[in-house]
């Protein structure tokens, strides 16, 4: 099992960003969750198998269409064994 956090910098409330990192890890099966910051930018926990959460970060390097992401910072986590994906 892999846990981390990830904060996402750039252009990234106000575009969906959230709920569309919660439909990318539903259909790649992580769990975790995703909240705003007051500085502008996304943090997220992720946890599962190394391919899953790979694949909610790559997303995240990217973002949905409206978004423009600059950079992703990435920290190894410790699990809360979380179930599901929720925003916060």
């Amino acid at each position: 099992m892999t846990a981390i956090r990830i904060v996402v910098h750039g252009d990234v409330q106000g575009v969906n960003f959230r709920d569309s990192v919660r439909r990318e890890a539903e259909a790649a099966g992580a769990s975790g969750w995703a909240r705003n910051r007051s500085d502008g930018t996304v943090e997220a926990q992720l946890e599962g198998d190394d391919e899953a959460v790979q694949a909610v970060v790559d997303f995240c390097g990217r973002g949905p269409g409206s978004a423009q992401v600059r950079r992703v910072e990435r920290e190894d986590a410790e699990p809360e064994s979380l179930e599901g994906f929720d925003i916060r």
